[in-house]
């Protein structure tokens, strides 16, 4: 059974980054430190808000995985 959690961790753990990587929009390194264009935040629409609430759901599962773990032996 542990076996079998941590290998669905793997698989949401790369659908996860492969979701965050769609999500970034030409930001580079940069941005990272504070060197992008600040204030252009805007109202997500479209796909991008489906993959925004997907990951946000992909990653709470991530998260109870993760502490479920710990629970079976």
């Amino acid at each position: 059974m542990k076996n079998m959690i941590m290998i669905a961790q793997l698989v949401i753990g790369i659908f996860i980054i492969v979701l965050v990587a769609l999500q970034q929009k030409g930001g580079g390194l940069s941005s990272v430190f504070g060197g992008g264009s600040g204030g252009d935040f805007s109202t997500r629409r479209g796909v991008e808000k489906y993959l925004h609430f997907f990951t946000i759901l992909l990653i709470t599962i991530f998260i109870v995985l993760s502490i479920l773990v710990f629970r079976v032996k």
